[in-house]
């Protein structure tokens, strides 16, 4: 296969100038969007996948990606959402006799361009310490100067509104119809596994589009909502506090994730911020201030909410905290039955510390 051979060059361009050549992989074409991270050493399907990552060209910073192929059921959505991926060692064969493909032929198939034989470790500390950028990837084009011409065009994530564009059309059911536990989801890029995790637990879900009116959720009559994960900047997103606010004015049981815990923030007056290079991997250590137990999570995250007005805040309770930086992990609303957090408690892939969360949030509904 012409994508395969060794001499077939890709260019990896930073906003900021950086130039990296490597071997092509994936497709042959070109890709950009906002250069981010991921640390984990495991779950790169689910991680493409994962809606969150939608306008993001990812880096994965384990040296071989691959290597156990690629199976039609670890996925976290309907398809790939990464922009591109960029990899030391991304490996085309595989000993998973449960895989389908190959990771060349899946991102081929999903048209996702990716750019190997990049040191990914020298790289990535590169973004640590200049910051997230827009960048582009192409094996089709290889004069910089062209190259440096579509990257100008790219629009930054501050500002961007992605969540409608990954979320449901149509709303759809989940869950055994006959549980007498009803939650409405209000989808902005929610994960499978969540949604399982949820299901698993006795619900019957019935999942909304991110623009869904509140009305037409409550036709549903669910006896709680979840807010889900989602990509871009949840700053714009004034229809999804609006409702949030009328959620809470119900006095129904609310948990948030990622996304969802943002915008709870947001419709109780916390403004959210652009991070620095963003929180993405298996490994994080959260502190749950309420136990005073350390849990290692899974995130996604390249916005977080404000601290200091948090504290500020008489109104909120911060229940987590990221133990290497100080940012938020998580809150709840006082006189409300209402909580998030920022982290992913359903971690595929990742650590179950956190899936205690989804029990929290059906027992408080179940109250």
């Amino acid at each position: 296969m012409d994508n395969q051979s060794p001499t077939r060059p890709a260019v990896l361009l930073l906003q900021d100038g950086t130039i990296i050549k490597g071997k092509a992989f994936g497709k042959t074409g070109t890709a950009t969007g906002e250069i981010c991270f991921n640390t984990g050493m495991t779950g790169y399907q689910e991680v493409f996948t994962d809606p969150s990552y939608s306008g993001q060209v990812l880096i994965m910073n384990n040296a071989h990606i691959g290597n156990y192929g690629v199976n039609p059921m670890d996925v976290e959505s309907g398809g790939a959402k990464v922009k591109a991926v960029v990899g030391r060692n991304l490996e085309e064969k595989f000993s998973r006799f449960l895989a389908g493909q190959s990771l060349q032929e899946y991102l081929e198939a999903e048209g996702v361009v990716a750019i190997d034989e990049v040191d990914t470790r020298a790289l990535v500390a590169h973004i640590r310490t200049k910051g997230a950028m827009n960048c582009i990837v192409s094996s089709e084009i290889t004069a910089i100067a062209d190259l440096h011409d579509l990257l100008d065009k790219v629009p930054g994530m501050d500002g961007l509104e992605l969540a409608s564009g990954v979320s449901t059309g149509e709303a759809y059911l989940l869950g055994e119809e006959n549980n007498n536990l009803r939650i409405a989801v209000l989808d902005f890029g929610v994960k499978r596994n969540i949604l399982y995790c949820l299901a698993e637990r006795g619900a019957f879900l019935k999942v909304f589009n991110a623009r869904s009116s509140f009305a037409e959720m409550e036709a549903f009559e669910p006896h709680g909502y979840f807010l889900s994960n989602g990509p871009g900047d949840p700053a714009p997103m004034d229809y999804a506090v609006a409702t949030v606010k009328q959620i809470l004015e119900s006095g129904k049981p609310l948990f948030g994730i990622c996304l969802g815990h943002q915008l709870l923030a947001l419709a109780n007056g916390i403004p959210t911020f652009k991070m620095h290079h963003g929180h993405r991997g298996l490994n994080h250590p959260v502190k749950n201030i309420i136990t005073g137990k350390a849990e290692i999570t899974t995130q996604n995250h390249g916005f977080g909410i404000d601290p200091e007005a948090v504290r500020a805040n008489d109104h909120i309770e911060i229940t987590h905290v990221n133990l290497n930086d100080e940012s938020i992990e998580g809150i709840r609303i006082k006189g409300k039955k209402a909580f998030s957090v920022q982290y992913h408690p359903e971690a595929t892939p990742g650590p179950h510390d956190s899936r205690y969360l989804f029990d929290d949030f059906i027992r408080m509904i179940k109250s």
